[in-house]
This record gives structure tokens, C-alpha cells and sequence, in this order.
């Protein structure tokens, strides 16, 4: 991939959902649709649903987004009483239809569907040991090893076999399987990938990684699946199994609310929204320039930047609008070609900046690419001064648990000091959110945050 323009912006992991019904239901293509629409941001590469009716599953995939998949053969009287949906960006395997979830398997106890978000960082060994015992693959994800030590494992029973695949896998995953009239969520046991589980007033469950999908299909939150946690539910209800005796903290990811997230979700009972504000807050209260407006980069820069304005007393202006139809995952051929990128993507509003001392806020500042290139269009726009606030701490070490920060070498806060970046991005100021607001803004300290400070919370892979 690196023929292509990278963004300077992580990529989102996958999203994940499954409805849970004790009677067939004529609308679940609907559902189905409203929840990954809802989940899109997550994951842009591919889309793909699998549903149960009366046990037998039907898996349906497509590249591209949610709307090119039901714009597909799909029937549209298709029915069902279980299903599970994923949207996916790849950030282990390659960008193809073999590695587009649900992952559908056929064993001798029956036919098995799994979508998986997250990464395992003991994927290439499992696999590697597999493939030794004679087992083959078709796609390149590490999904797909899930599925396969399930199919090992499976003995007399799907469950028990689940539970040892489980506790076999490292790193961090939220999965929703059906399988034998069930539907299966599991949280890693750290709980770095979120799970929530909510319900309906016809007793209808739904998983889902974000509420906002919860939202969208007009389901109630219940609770988050809790780390080590796998939960069934079939016509007696939701059982919870704590599958790992659990002694550890829960390290849920740091950029779920910083970057990844849809601001009205809602994850570990942390509001994605007020989390976001209180990053501007707290940027703001220790702010060392005067300026005349402050500008976020949308979409997640803006909510900091207007935390930032509240505190700071300086008015807040929209300055840059986006374009709606270039997605986050936006790339362009050729190196050449990403000033034209992001030109095509933010375009400034010139008569509100022209004069002006400008605070401009973004959620991170990653390779420093687009930040470099926003500056220079807030300066042809007339711009004074622009002093640049990142509303998360300096990334400085890659991510093993599925977001898309794969080496140091793509970093810039892995390479330059803070003073360095300034003039790199030919920023008149640049400052940065400690990790001590961070975890203020995050209300507590028990999260992952190895892209911060090289600190993990379980071992990782050598580079």
C-alpha cells in the first residue's frame, strides 16, 4: 500500500452487530442496514451480513460500502430470527473479498458465521501452528484463524469449543458469532475493543460496538459486554460467562474517544462526546497565545475545538468546511497527489480567517502530512498566525490491537521533538494534550494507551 497516499489519520478498526429474535423477522434486512449505516465510519473496505433462518445461515458480502452491499444480490424478501453484520477496514490482511466478514464455516456439528473487530498479536503463530497440522486458508486475516481454532476445537459442542478458542487467542477482539440458533458476543479480557448489548420492547437483543448502532435501530442500552466476558443469548435469555478467571484491569483503547467513536456513543458508561470537550477544556486552560477565532478540523477536531473556545473565551468559527463525499479512508495514487487530497477535502472559509490569529484544533497529529498541508491553507487564506493544538498526547509507538498505526517509521512524534514538528508543520505554535488531561478529560487511568507511551497491556509482537 505504500504506492498510495496515507492519510494522517488513523484507520479505524471494523465494526460488528448481531440481532438476536425468538420469531422470524421479515424486516431484518432493514435492521441490518440502519446498524451498519450507523457503524460506516468504522470501517469502509468492505461490508458483509450473515443470517440464521431457522438455523440454516445465508452470508452475504460485498467491497465497498454498507450501501454497495444492499445494493446487491441480495433477496428483499429475505427473513430471519439471527443475524450478525460487519464493516471492515483491514488492518490485518489485504483489501479483498476473501478477507470481507462475516467468516461462514461448515462443521460437522453445523454451519458457524464469526465478524470480528480488533487485532490478535499471536495471530501468526496460531496460524502458522495450524497450517503445520494441515489446515488451509483463504483469506489473509487474522479472522479467519479464529474460525479455524474453533473448528479444532469443537468436540462435542460449539460453546466449549468457543471457550477454548478464546482463551487461546491474545490481543484485543470483540466477536459476535451464530451458531447453533445463538448469538455469541465475547469482549477480550482486557476489553480494548467495546461490545454493548441492548434490547427492544419486543425482547429483541442486539450487539452492537458502538450504542449509536443501538440508536439507529431504536434499541435500548442495556450494558457494555464486560472485559473477559462472552454472553449467549437464545430463547432463555442472556447468559454471561466470565470465560478467563480475570484478574486484570480493563484497558479499554484510549482512541475509541479521541478519534474513533461517533460522538453520542456511549462506551464503559464514558460519553464520547464530553470526553471530546473536555480535551478542548483542557487545552484551552493552558493556552499560551492570544488569537482572534479557533477552527476544528472536522468531524472530532470540532468538539474539542469547542471545549477549547468555551474556556478560552475566543470565539469559535467553522473556517474550514469538508467535503461529505470524500470518506475518512480517502486515498489518492502517488505521493504527488496529497496536497490535491486534502485540498479537495477541506476548503477554507476565507472572508471569516483573512486577518486573523488562528487556533487550529484536530483530534491527533500522526504522520503530520495533513496537519502540514491545513496550515498552509489557513495561511493562503490570510491567516496571521496559526498556532496548531492536538487534542490528543504525542503518538510515538505503533498499535498491535487494530488501528492503523503499524510502525514507528510512519510517526513523526516517534522522530522529531515537539519543537521539530512546530516547523515541520510550519505551525507558529504547536502544543499538545498531556497524557495527565488526557486521562482527566477520560475520567480515570485504566486504559490503553501504547501509542502514547510504549506501555501495552498485554506482549507484542517484535517489530
Amino acid at each position: 500500500m505504500n504506492k498510495f497516499f496515507k492519510c494522517d489519520k488513523p484507520k479505524e478498526e471494523c465494526g460488528v452487530f448481531g440481532i438476536y429474535s425468538k420469531e422470524i423477522k421479515k424486516d431484518i434486512l432493514k435492521t441490518l442496514n440502519y446498524a451498519l449505516y450507523a457503524l460506516q465510519h468504522r470501517g469502509q473496505e468492505s461490508a458483509g451480513i450473515t443470517i440464521s433462518n431457522y438455523k440454516h445461515l445465508f452470508t452475504y458480502k460485498s467491497m465497498g460500502l454498507v450501501s454497495d452491499l444492499f445494493s446487491t444480490n441480495i433477496p428483499k424478501e429475505t427473513e430471519g430470527n439471527i443475524a450478525i453484520g460487519h464493516v471492515r477496514y483491514s488492518t490485518t490482511g489485504e483489501s479483498r473479498i476473501e478477507n470481507a466478514q462475516p467468516l461462514e464455516n461448515l462443521f460437522r456439528l453445523g454451519q458457524i458465521a464469526i465478524a470480528h473487530n480488533g487485532n490478535l498479536t499471536n495471530a501468526y503463530q496460531l496460524r502458522e501452528k495450524l497450517e503445520n497440522e494441515g489446515a488451509t486458508f483463504n483469506a489473509t486475516s487474522d479472522s479467519e484463524v479464529i474460525i479455524k481454532l474453533i473448528a479444532r476445537k469443537t468436540v462435542n459442542n460449539f460453546i466449549d469449543g468457543i471457550k477454548e478458542t478464546i482463551n487461546i487467542i491474545e490481543g484485543a477482539f470483540a466477536l459476535v458469532i451464530v451458531v447453533d440458533g445463538k448469538l455469541i458476543g465475547i469482549r477480550d479480557p482486557y476489553g480494548i475493543r467495546p461490545l454493548s448489548l441492548g434490547t427492544n420492547s419486543n425482547g429483541d437483543y442486539f450487539l452492537a460496538s458502538e450504542s449509536c448502532a443501538l440508536d439507529a435501530v431504536g434499541a435500548k442500552f442495556v450494558r457494555d459486554i464486560e472485559a473477559g466476558e462472552m454472553v449467549i443469548i437464545d430463547d432463555n435469555g442472556v447468559q454471561s460467562i466470565k470465560y478467563r478467571n480475570n484478574n486484570l484491569q480493563h484497558f479499554p483503547c484510549a482512541f475509541e474517544h479521541i478519534y474513533f467513536a461517533r460522538p453520542e456513543s456511549n462506551i464503559d458508561g464514558i460519553n464520547v462526546y464530553n470526553v471530546r470537550f473536555q480535551t478542548g477544556v483542557l487545552l484551552a486552560k493552558k493556552n499560551t497565545v492570544d488569537a482572534d477565532i479557533v477552527i476544528g478540523v472536522q468531524d472530532s477536531g470540532t468538539i474539542a475545538a469547542l471545549g477549547f473556545a468555551k474556556e478560552s473565551g475566543i470565539p469559535y468559527s467553522i473556517g474550514l468546511v469538508k467535503n461529505r463525499y470524500i470518506g475518512r479512508t480517502f486515498i489518492m495514487p502517488e505521493q504527488s497527489s496529497r496536497e490535491e487530497t486534502v485540498k479537495l477535502k477541506f476548503n477554507p472559509l476565507k472572508h471569516l480567517i483573512d486577518g486573523k490569529k488562528v487556533i487550529l484544533i484536530d483530534d491527533s497529529l500522526v504522520r503530520g502530512t495533513t496537519s502540514k498541508i491545513l496550515i498552509d491553507i489557513v495561511r493562503k487564506a490570510g491567516a496571521k498566525e496559526v498556532h496548531f493544538r492536538s487534542a490528543s498526547p504525542v503518538i510515538k509507538n505503533p498499535c498491535y490491537y487494530g488501528v492503523d498505526i503499524s510502525s514507528k517509521k510512519e510517526l513523526i512524534g516517534a522522530k522529531l521533538s515537539v519543537e521539530e514538528i512546530r516547523k515541520e508543520i510550519n505551525a507558529d505554535t504547536l502544543e499538545y494534550l498531556s497524557i495527565e488531561d488526557m486521562f482527566k478529560a477520560l475520567g480515570g487511568t485504566n486504559y490503553c494507551i501504547g501509542c502514547f507511551n510504549g506501555e501495552y497491556p498485554t506482549s507484542i509482537p517484535k517489530e
